[in-house]
This record gives structure tokens, C-alpha cells and sequence, in this order.
């Protein structure tokens, strides 16, 4: 009688059974951490509206921004406008300076003369014309010394005026419209002149 081999039948493995339980085990808990990041996560509409009010917030504060410069731009051409004249007026009073000096020595020569009279209305016409354009002059002497108005060139001792005042203007100062165009040079008193006593 013939043996019949037996074939060995292959067993498929058991996919019920895992091979290795504490691999099986990570890659679960691996495979549940991003869903569980995942349920944490907001929802993405509530990151849109972040981003909306942030925009909105941007483009708020921009405009605010804009307003502002059309504002100071619009400040700042009325200024432009306003003392636009200002350098070339400043030229012209130190040309009426000079011309006060010419003034004062035609009068020297004679009050009668035609030429002092012709120069007092032709200095008459200057000064109403720089009146006209906002140009004031500034009034020094006996006054109370001011650093905003005044630039002192000396002090000088005065029986007359008291410590701190303005003996005399050395060149007349003015003011155009509300800012000051060229300060007065004065000479400011320092007071009485002190005694020297001499013991003997």
C-alpha cells in the first residue's frame, strides 16, 4: 500500500489575534491624538471672524489715519497761504530801515525841504502798506523787557527807567499777523548806577 503524503495545509494568520499588542496599542493612541487636537481646534468660522474684526479694525484706523492727514495737509496750505508774504516782508522793513535813516538825515539838512517832505508821505505810503498786509510794529521803549519780543544788544545803567526796561530800540521789531516776523533790538536798563563811596 501506497503513503500518501500529507500536504501541510497553510494556516492564514489570525488577524483578530494582533502580533504585537503594545504596537497596536501606540498606534491607536496616536491615531486618536489628532482627532482629539482636532475637536480642540476652534472652528474655523470663529478664526474667519477673527480675521473680519481684525480687518475691519485695520481699515478703521486707516481711515482715521487719512482723515488725519487731509486735515493737517489742509492746515498746513492755509498756513502756506496765509504767511506767504512773510520772507518778502521781512526784506522789505529792512529796506524802510534804511530808508528811515535817510529820513533822519534829510531832516538834518531841513525840515522845509522838499525832499524830507516827498520821503515822510513816500515812508507814510510803506507803512500803511505793510499795515494793510498785517505787519505791526512793535512798540519797545518803556517797556517791560521781553524775550519773546525783545533781543537785547546792551545794558546800560538809568536813573530814569527801573531794572528789566527798555531804555531805547536800537531797530523797530515786528509782528506779522499772529507770529513774530524780526524781535526789536533794545538797550535794557540795569538800574541806577551804583555810588562809589571812597573811605578817607
Amino acid at each position: 500500500m501506497k503513503k500518501i503524503p500529507m500536504i501541510e495545509q497553510r494556516r492564514e494568520p489570525d488577524r483578530s489575534i494582533p502580533a504585537n499588542p503594545t504596537k497596536v496599542a501606540s498606534q491607536a493612541s496616536t491615531s486618536a491624538a489628532p482627532e482629539a487636537e482636532r475637536s480642540e481646534t476652534e472652528d474655523p468660522m470663529a478664526g474667519l471672524q477673527a480675521d473680519l474684526d481684525r480687518f475691519r479694525d485695520l481699515a478703521l484706523r486707516s481711515q482715521a489715519d487719512f482723515e488725519n492727514y487731509k486735515k493737517r495737509c489742509a492746515r498746513e496750505k492755509e498756513d502756506a497761504i496765509k504767511y506767504a508774504n512773510a520772507s518778502l516782508l521781512e526784506r522789505l522793513v529792512a529796506i524802510v530801515d534804511n530808508f528811515k535813516l535817510g529820513l533822519e538825515a534829510a531832516r538834518g539838512e531841513s525840515e522845509q525841504s522838499p525832499i524830507y517832505s516827498g520821503m515822510t508821505l513816500v515812508l507814510k505810503q510803506l507803512n500803511d502798506f505793510l499795515a494793510e498786509n498785517g505787519l505791526q510794529a512793535i512798540e519797545a521803549e518803556g517797556k517791560k523787557f521781553d524775550p519773546n519780543l525783545h533781543e537785547a544788544i546792551a545794558h546800560e545803567p538809568s536813573e530814569q527807567f527801573s531794572e528789566g526796561t527798555v531804555i531805547r530800540q536800537t531797530r523797530r521789531g515786528y509782528r506779522f499777523k499772529d507770529r513774530l516776523l524780526r524781535p526789536s533790538s533794545v538797550v535794557v536798563s540795569s538800574g541806577p548806577a551804583k555810588k562809589v563811596t571812597s573811605d578817607r
